[in-house]
């Protein structure tokens, strides 16, 4: 069912150390995926490929706002994470209301932590904990002009 999917920090916690003591590799990323595009789903896709779950930190509609301004997001938090965990790629959904997933990644402790290719891996949240703990952090393939902005920018006719 898609809505188990979605789940809280402390049942994320326990389905993931679940998962990991049967031997499943955990690749952590996280983003706000405002408006849904094919970048998204590409780097998803990439993701998911290097581990047996992928889990997915989405930012908040307050994080959102403080990160990207008072007009976004243009989805909800209720509707972006069903989006997003509607997609194959994606195995779990878990909600975040800090700037930054680094309690997250510290509570989740995943295997793999992973972002797009604009992020260089000495700069990715959590990478420090990652990197600790044995893990490992992959800056993934970035599709370039493939943004939300662009598409708002699009929509509004700025572009």
């Amino acid at each position: 069912m898609l809505c188990d999917k979605i789940m809280d920090q402390r049942n994320m916690q326990i389905t993931l150390s679940q998962l990991q003591g049967q031997g499943q590799k955990v690749v952590f990323t996280n983003g706000c995926f405002d408006i849904l595009h094919a970048g998204h789903v590409l780097y998803l896709e990439e993701a998911r490929r290097l581990g047996d779950v992928l889990v997915l930190g989405l930012n908040s509609d307050a994080s959102v706002r403080r990160l990207k301004g008072d007009s976004r997001p243009i989805n909800p938090q209720s509707e972006r994470s069903i989006v997003v965990a509607a997609l194959e790629a994606v195995d779990f959904v878990c909600i975040f209301d800090e700037d930054t997933p680094y309690e997250l990644i510290k509570a989740l402790q995943p295997d793999v932590l992973v972002k797009g290719g604009d992020w260089q891996v000495q700069d990715i949240v959590g990478s420090d904990l990652v990197l600790a703990a044995g893990g490992e952090v992959r800056s993934l393939s970035f599709s370039e002009g493939l943004s939300s902005s662009n598409i708002i920018a699009r929509i509004k006719g700025s572009n």
